[in-house]
């Protein structure tokens, strides 16, 4: 797969991560922690807001991964 395609691949799918994982962790957010004090949603938002970084990581990695050579 060329590289420009490869990362403008991982590119759309950090993007969708984002966004996607934004919006899951701010809904259980509402639901879960309506009632809570304001150090338990410091503590929540402080560790969602660092656990998306595995995934894109394992994103990242791939798109930097080397082309495979093609000899015939």
């Amino acid at each position: 797969m060329p590289v420009r395609l490869k990362k403008l691949i991982g590119t759309v799918i950090i993007v969708a991560l984002v966004v996607i994982y934004a919006l899951v962790a701010t809904t259980v957010a509402s639901y879960r922690l309506a009632e809570s004090a304001w150090y338990v949603h410091l503590l929540y938002f402080l560790f969602t807001g660092v656990l998306w970084v595995v995934p894109a990581m394992f994103v990242i990695r791939w798109m930097e991964r080397p082309q495979k050579n093609k000899q015939g």
